[in-house]
């Protein structure tokens, strides 16, 4: 199950452009001098996922997979990437935590 080509941007696109905001929110506290989360291990980013924007910390690897392919084309087309909420993944905990134990 890959994303769908559209007239949107190309996936490689996509992907760095959510890898520029997921590690470019600023200089605020619990950030470093580069504006990373000193909390995001390297190789790793941040996702908000349900109704209480819990955070998760996850694999950049996990990008390859169609099943977080997914998740992140729901992401696009209920939100955009185009905003200050960081990742946000419109799906129930629950679902988001069993489809990442389908991944590791």
């Amino acid at each position: 199950m890959a994303i769908r080509k559209s007239n949107k941007l190309p996936q490689t696109d996509v992907i760095k452009q959510i890898l520029r905001r997921c590690s470019s929110f600023g200089k605020k506290q619990g950030y470093n001098e580069e504006g990373l989360p000193e909390d995001v291990p390297k190789g790793h980013f941040a996702v908000y996922v349900g109704e209480n924007r819990t955070r998760y910390i996850v694999p950049i690897s996990w990008l390859a997979h169609p099943q977080f392919q997914s998740l992140l084309q729901r992401a696009e087309e209920e939100f955009g990437f185009n905003h200050d909420m960081g990742l946000t993944i419109p799906c129930d905990e629950v679902v988001f935590e069993f489809l990442t134990s389908m991944i590791r």
